[in-house]
């Protein structure tokens, strides 16, 4: 497979730790050719050296602050002069604002403040609408772009309605209607690009151990980034418009 994907360049948000560096180190070893983007430059670069001192040579740093429109229009030019397209986009970069402790029973709807609302859409679905429309003229111009959007279980409707569910007790809202509305872009622009190569999905990493997910969670940080990786990669044959946990399809 990195035969195939040599000469790909992939921009992954959030990426200078946790899931989004995973995403990075998975697909660097793929032989991708890794942006990180990073809201704090110097942390941005210390993972990039992190991620060269592992063998992954093709990877480089870029500031992207994902809400602030302006930095997104810098990636875009640079990208495009360095590049001139993109093939994989993965909107990792996310907020959980709502306190929840996921090692338990939790509900905050009635508790979660108008500002906490607010930022977490701002970063986790208004955000990461306008960076793809703002990159989507240049994952155009690759052979076949991949649009992985960083959902959760906890976007599953189907599954917040129904008492026998895991997660049917655990409802953080703010960040779970944020997801919810994140997978309903993920259905809409594949819908949009159907006709095209480009395939748009949503991923749910699992309960990972990262600094949102906790020490409590199940999945070690390696698995964790699997399921980016793989739909970040998938083959011309592959599904679109989905939402997948390591190849399994989940409830919307």
């Amino acid at each position: 497979m990195s035969n195939q994907l040599a000469g790909k360049v992939a921009l992954i948000t959030g990426a200078n730790k946790g899931l989004g560096l995973e995403t990075a180190r998975g697909l660097g070893k793929l032989g991708v050719t890794v942006v990180v983007g990073s809201r704090d430059e110097a942390r941005g670069r210390a993972a990039v050296e992190n991620l060269r001192s592992e063998g992954i040579t093709n990877a480089e740093a870029v500031r992207l602050e994902v809400t602030n429109h302006e930095d997104q229009k810098r990636v875009a030019r640079y990208l495009q002069e360095r590049y001139g397209k993109l093939d994989i986009l993965v909107n990792n970069a996310g907020v959980e604002l709502d306190g929840a402790d996921f090692g338990g029973d939790f509900n905050t709807t009635s508790t979660v403040t108008p500002e906490a609302l607010r930022k977490t859409f701002d970063t986790n679905f208004f955000a990461a609408v306008s960076l793809t429309q703002t990159l989507l003229p240049l994952i155009r111009k690759a052979p076949a772009g991949r649009i992985v959007n960083l959902s959760s279980i906890l976007g599953s409707l189907t599954l917040h309605s129904d008492p026998s569910a895991g997660i049917y007790n655990k409802k953080a809202f703010a960040y779970d209607a944020s997801k919810t509305a994140l997978n309903a872009f993920t259905v809409h622009l594949a819908h949009e690009l159907r006709e095209t190569k480009i395939k748009v999905n949503s991923a749910h990493p699992g309960w990972v151990q990262t600094d949102m997910g906790g020490s409590s969670a199940p999945m070690q940080l390696a698995e964790g980034g699997k399921t980016s990786v793989q739909l970040a990669t998938l083959p011309d044959d592959g599904p679109t418009g989905g939402y997948f946990h390591l190849g399994e399809s989940l409830p919307w």
